[in-house]
């Protein structure tokens, strides 16, 4: 009866060891795939930042020649604005297709994806 007892102590001591192992391996598939993620996020972002850096100096010309061609150089900054609204609104209006699906698929993809 002694060794039927200590054959299901240490049982209980394997799957509780187990458990534990199981546990500690999930935890850091979680810190991986998080960090995965975040660190391409990342890089989107500072990607993102300079491509809008380039925009915005594009714009600030492209208005300063567009107000060269309209006679006064505050009607080249209309002129962009107003483009910029009606891209604006057709962003609002298509905002699922362009911005939420694509971000729900990469952050979907970069969870799912095995090594």
């Amino acid at each position: 009866m002694e060794s039927n007892a200590s054959t299901i102590e240490k049982l209980a001591e394997k799957a509780e060891t187990y458990a534990k192992t199981t546990f500690e391996l999930y935890k850091y598939s979680v810190v991986d795939k998080s960090a995965d993620i975040f660190s391409k996020l990342a890089a989107r972002l500072v990607i993102t930042l300079i491509i809008l850096m380039f925009f915005l100096m594009a714009t600030i010309g492209l208005a300063l020649w567009a107000g060269e061609l309209l006679g006064k150089e505050y009607y080249g900054f209309f002129a962009i604005a107003a483009g910029y609204l009606v891209l604006a609104l057709l962003l609002y209006v298509f905002r699922k297709h362009f911005i939420k699906k694509p971000v729900s698929n990469f952050i979907i993809g970069c969870t799912l994806k095995e090594d």
